[in-house]
């Protein structure tokens, strides 16, 4: 099996999205500005975003896939649109059984109801040696990382503050990792753990 990923940018106070999350702000108050080193500066961050591409199957929670809580859809397909970025296999963690949903450019979402350990065999199943992503929300990703399954992360601390919204802290991070390497640029330091063995 391939190594378990996890790129993920937060606040300089741990926040990865901002508060009152809605249709127009899927980042919630302020959020957007957390990925600018990734729009503004991709000569600077090249490193960095090839990592975040090279997974072959994502893991997200249901709140990343969308839409915010008390907006459902019938019809929603994810914040991506008929072509996703992803072009891979997704799995999503729901407690509401759906239906795959194939998109253009190889993605699917496959809807996952038996929890974090399910969905990451399913997704390493799907990745056979490439790496596995574990994309986010928050809260996603914190179970991971309390469950020890995380083999490498990499945080992206923007230079903002966001007060409020959903946070990872250093805790939930150093519980089962070690920090083994630091990179600044303008609009982000990024930090590099691995799981401690």
């Amino acid at each position: 099996m391939g190594p378990v990923h996890c790129d993920v940018t937060v606040s300089l106070d741990g926040f990865c999205a901002g508060a009152r999350q809605s249709m127009q702000h899927p980042l919630g108050d302020g959020g957007e500005d957390l990925h600018r080193w990734q729009f503004e500066q991709t000569e600077e961050n090249a490193t960095e975003i090839a990592a975040i591409t090279e997974a072959s199957a994502f893991v997200m929670g249901q709140n990343m896939f969308g839409p915010p809580s008390g907006d459902e859809q019938a019809d929603w397909i994810g914040w991506g649109g008929d072509n996703p970025p992803y072009h891979s296999p997704v799995f999503v963690l729901t407690h509401h059984h759906k239906p795959t949903l194939c998109l253009e450019g190889g993605t699917s979402f496959q809807f996952i109801t038996q929890g974090i350990e399910e969905a990451l065999c399913q997704a390493q199943d799907a990745a056979g040696e490439r790496p596995v992503a574990i994309a986010g929300g928050a809260q996603t990703i914190v179970q991971f990382l309390r469950a020890g399954l995380i083999d490498e992360l990499r945080l992206h601390i923007a230079p903002i503050r966001l007060g409020q919204g959903e946070a990872i802290t250093v805790e939930d991070i150093e519980m089962h990792m070690d920090r083994t390497n630091h990179r600044e640029t303008t609009l982000a330091t990024h930090v590099y753990y691995q799981r401690r063995r």
